[in-house]
């Protein structure tokens, strides 16, 4: 139950894949609402580290479950009426979603630490910039960071869209598999 099986996913896939979308969602929301303030909004600091201290926090959950990811059992597909191309297709789209979701968080530290400061992480560490940065770094990475993360939202709502396929039109249990752990 805790761990996958070649049937479903374990708890913890589940939990981490709906934590890492509910934030990710979350941090989009907030980036919108960011980009809009001015320097004299009351709230232009406390958002920005606000988005800061959550990226860096979900960098980690990343990594956890990238490694959970790698050492756990692969569910089978569970779609038997699935074509070779949608398979691969839903390979795909899982690799880059976590290579845009890695991206993503890169150019977020980028951004960061263009000016050479630590950032600090909701005051209980600091993660330190490079030694090193390039001309224009945070606008580039600024830019970079937006269309990933538009990117990375439209290619979520496709994989969403795909897994209420599976529920309603094919009517098999993808959907249903990241929601409750696999028993067998």
């Amino acid at each position: 139950m805790i761990k996958n099986t070649e049937n479903g996913y374990g708890l913890v896939a589940i939990i981490l894949h709906w934590l890492m979308a509910i934030t990710l969602f979350s941090l989009f929301g907030l980036g919108l609402y960011m980009v809009e303030l001015t320097y004299y909004d009351a709230w232009y600091k406390g958002s920005l580290d606000l988005h800061k201290n959550i990226g860096m926090t979900l960098f980690v959950v990343l990594m956890l479950r990238i490694v959970w990811r790698l050492v756990n059992t692969t569910p089978k597909n569970s779609d038997k009426s699935a074509s070779s191309v949608e398979i691969k297709a839903a390979h795909y789209a899982h690799i880059a979603l976590y290579a845009l979701m890695l991206v993503l968080m890169l150019t977020g530290y980028l951004i960061s630490t263009a000016d050479g400061r630590a950032i600090d992480v909701f005051g209980l560490m600091q993660v330190p910039a490079f030694p090193f940065n390039f001309a224009n770094q945070e606008d580039i990475a600024g830019s970079i960071h937006e269309i990933l993360a538009w990117t990375l939202i439209l290619l979520s709502l496709g994989h969403a869209l795909a897994a209420l396929k599976h529920h309603f039109i094919n009517k098999n249990n993808t959907l249903l598999r990241m929601i409750k752990p696999s028993h067998e």
